[in-house]
């Protein structure tokens, strides 16, 4: 099995729309999952932005690394700078891959109603949304998965 990390900040929203929207593939002998230098919880308009393409992540719980325990990842994807740059040494040589989003909180910051702040939501999850299904992220895992 190999084991794909999404890590972030807060695994509150990129990390998380990630995870969710990996489990949506059918990629056989690959298992996804999601975490944060911090665990900050989900963000609601994260659940929102998801629901909107019929992903329910709303189970999903906000981890850190430890709380993830003793899982052995081959690839560790940041999403963000400060993960990245925080990034931890995994032991057994996983990969680290950097391919960062903008913070969609944080791009929200300025937004005066729900309706203004989900814009932001939706426009990193559609980003995110289009690397996963990117040649580059499928051979990201198909290199990996047949080596």
């Amino acid at each position: 099995m190999m084991n794909t990390l999404f890590l972030c900040t807060g695994n509150s929203c990129r990390s998380q729309m990630a995870e969710g929207l990996t489990k949506q593939l059918v990629l056989p002998g690959v298992a996804f999952y999601s975490a944060g230098v911090v665990a900050k919880g989900l963000d609601p308009l994260a659940i929102e932005a998801m629901h909107e393409l019929g992903i329910d992540i709303s189970n999903q719980t906000s981890n850190t690394l430890d709380d993830l325990g003793e899982i052995d990842f081959d690839l560790v994807i940041t999403l963000c700078s400060h993960a990245h740059e925080s990034c931890p040494v995994f032991p057994h040589n996983a990969e680290i891959i950097h391919h960062g989003f903008d913070d969609p909180p944080r791009l929200a910051s300025d937004a005066e109603s729900k309706a203004e702040k989900i814009v932001h939501y939706r426009l990193v999850r559609d980003q995110i949304k289009s690397f996963l299904s990117s040649p580059e992220f499928e051979a990201l895992i198909s290199q990996r998965v047949t080596s």
